[in-house]
C-alpha cells in the first residue's frame, strides 16, 4: 500500500504515529492507513491501543513498548527495521515523544541511520493553550515537574519565565503542584487547568493559582489533565496596569 508518499514506504521504516486525547473520531486517515500497512506495532498500552484498533479494523497485534522496557525494545525495532520491517509506535495518547518513551525509538532509529518518520496528528499541548485565553504568541512546554528530586530548581526556573506555561500533571499530583506553583509563582498568577481534552467529561477552569488549588482540594480531579500558566512577562504588565 502507498501511503501519502512518494518515498519509497516498501523498505523499512519506524512510524511515529499519533492517536486521539480522547474522542476517538479524531485519527487522521494516514494514520489509519499506517496502522493497517504497519508489520509490527509497539503500543504504551496495549489494552487501550486494541480499543482503538477495534475500531478503525486493524488487525496488527500489538506488543508492550513502555518505559521499562523501552531500552530492549528500542533495539529490537532497529533490528526490524534492518530486515525490511514496517514498524510503527503509539502512545496512550497523542504524540509518540512528548514525555512518553516514544523518543527512545526515534533516537535509536536516528543514531542506526535509518528512516523515520512522525505522522502529524493530535496533541494535548495546542487545544490546552488555546483554551486557557492566555497569550499565545510565545510559549513554553514544560512536560511534567519532576515528582522529588529537582523540583525546587524547576520551580524557580518558571518563576522568572516571561512566556506563556504548558505542563502536564496527573490527578493524584495536580493539588500538591497547584500549591507548589502558588508559592513559587504567586497565587494570583493566571492559570488554567484543562482536563479530559475531547472526551465527554472534558473541564476548562480558568482562575489565578490559588482559586485553582481550593477547587481541587474541595474537588478531587480525574483524567488527563494539562495546566497552563500566565507567563512572567504578562504578569508583570497586568500588575503595573492594576497598579496606575
Amino acid at each position: 500500500m502507498t501511503i501519502g508518499s512518494e518515498k519509497d514506504e516498501d523498505s523499512g521504516r519506524l512510524y511515529l504515529v499519533p492517536t486521539p486525547i480522547g474522542n476517538l473520531g479524531d485519527m487522521t486517515h494516514r494514520a489509519i492507513e499506517v496502522l493497517k500497512s504497519a508489520d509490527i506495532i509497539g503500543a504504551e498500552d496495549t489494552r487501550r491501543a486494541r480499543i482503538l484498533f477495534n475500531r478503525y479494523d486493524i488487525h496488527c497485534k500489538p506488543f508492550s513498548y513502555r518505559d521499562q522496557n523501552a531500552e530492549h525494545m528500542s533495539r529490537k525495532i532497529v533490528d526490524w527495521i534492518r530486515d525490511g520491517k514496517r514498524v510503527a509506535v503509539i502512545s496512550d495518547a497523542g504524540t509518540p515523544g512528548i514525555s512518553d518513551p516514544g523518543y527512545r525509538a526515534s533516537r535509536a532509529v536516528i543514531d542506526a541511520g535509518l528512516p523515520l518518520e512522525v505522522l502529524p496528528g493530535p496533541s494535548a499541548i495546542i487545544p490546552a493553550l488555546v483554551l486557557s485565553g492566555l497569550g499565545v504568541d510565545r510559549f513554553t512546554f514544560e512536560g511534567f515537574l519532576p515528582p522529588k528530586k529537582g523540583r525546587r530548581s524547576r520551580l524557580e526556573e518558571l518563576a522568572a519565565e516571561p512566556r506563556t506555561m504548558v505542563l502536564f500533571e496527573a490527578p493524584h499530583r495536580l493539588v500538591l503542584t497547584l500549591a507548589n506553583l502558588a508559592e513559587y509563582l504567586g497565587g494570583d498568577r493566571r492559570a488554567a487547568v484543562v482536563r479530559e481534552l475531547t472526551k465527554i467529561h472534558e473541564e476548562i477552569l480558568r482562575h489565578p493559582l490559588c482559586q485553582l488549588q481550593m477547587h481541587y482540594i474541595k474537588n478531587p480531579p480525574k483524567g488527563e489533565i494539562v495546566i497552563v500558566l500566565e507567563g512572567l512577562g504578562a504578569y508583570k504588565k497586568r500588575i503595573m496596569k492594576r497598579c496606575k
